[in-house]
């Protein structure tokens, strides 16, 4: 056996590296004459494996998805009790309020009190402005055809903007807080501190005849006293930016160089008599909507 063996051995170690080579020539050539059937055959390798790892990507996945979703549910959970909490204080205010609300409801009855008149509101776009560096207005599309009247409260959403100076029947011009002819009678605080509240073409306004007495806070809130007349009391104008040299400045809560849109305000009753059953005119008090004095309001979009 061992005289059988030693002759093979020394072939095969003498033709083995010549195999080898001819073995890597012939794969060579096929591959590059016979393309489409390589392709063929990685394509169906591939079908065979993609199932196989798509069958094991899916418990990584499933498990992925599982933690997400545990996460989402403590979120919930977290959030439904905060809910829950937030349900409870509102309950609680509830019975709070419809308490102070009757109680409120009894001393109207008993002082015979008169309610304020009803608001009437005007919607109008801001299409223009004064064009001077003197005079800060700006005009609007909205005028005595569409209800505005002068001497009106102009507001937005953040606060009070000014007041009308001006009405044609298709437009109106607008007086700025913070024109230099602007006068506005305000109170301050809590402790409701009077003053008069001056425009002077800057983007600030100040405060004049204040008492020396008033003790004035950087941050205290600013609001219209209704003492002109034609303003109501508690129109949001600004708060208290700074004091110096005696000097109260107050930063207003409207953005005037971003304004598009703004609201004019009318807190006068539209009188109107009523018709009776019979078809004769009665004199009776101011009604509005549900019988209660005051005007319904009016909004006119341009």
């Amino acid at each position: 056996m061992l005289r059988v063996a030693l002759p093979i051995r020394a072939h095969a170690h003498r033709f083995g590296l010549a195999l080898l080579l001819a073995t890597a020539f012939a794969l060579m050539v096929f591959s590059r004459t016979e393309m489409f059937m390589i392709e063929r055959l990685r394509a169906d390798i591939s079908d065979i494996f993609v199932p196989v790892m798509s069958v094991l990507s899916h418990p990584v996945q499933s498990v992925g998805k599982v933690a997400s979703e545990m996460g989402h549910l403590v979120a919930l959970h977290e959030q439904n009790i905060q809910l829950q909490e937030a349900n409870s204080r509102l309950q609680r205010w509830q019975v709070v309020a419809h308490k102070l609300e009757r109680e409120n409801a009894g001393l109207r009855a008993l002082m015979s009190y008169r309610p304020e008149p009803l608001a009437s509101y005007i919607s109008a776009r801001v299409v223009g402005g004064s064009g001077s560096a003197f005079v800060r207005t700006l005009m609007l599309n909205a005028g005595a055809h569409d209800g505005v009247e002068k001497g009106r409260a102009v507001v937005n959403g953040n606060g009070m903007v000014g007041r009308v100076v001006e009405v044609g029947q298709r437009s109106a011009r607008v007086l700025l807080l913070t024109d230099l002819n602007s006068r506005i009678p305000v109170v301050l605080g809590v402790d409701g501190y009077r003053a008069i509240l001056a425009g002077d073409n800057s983007d600030t306004m100040h405060l004049e005849l204040l008492s020396p007495k008033a003790r004035i806070d950087v941050g205290m809130r600013v609001t219209t006293s209704g003492h002109s007349g034609q303003l109501r009391s508690g129109l949001p104008i600004g708060r208290v930016s700074s004091l110096q040299k005696g000097e109260v400045q107050v930063q207003s809560f409207v953005d005037f160089d971003r304004l598009e849109y703004v609201t004019v305000v009318d807190w006068e009753a539209r009188k109107f008599t009523p018709v009776l059953s019979g078809g004769s005119e009665g004199t009776g008090n101011t009604l509005t909507e549900g019988g209660q004095p005051g005007s319904a309001p009016i909004d006119t979009t341009q």
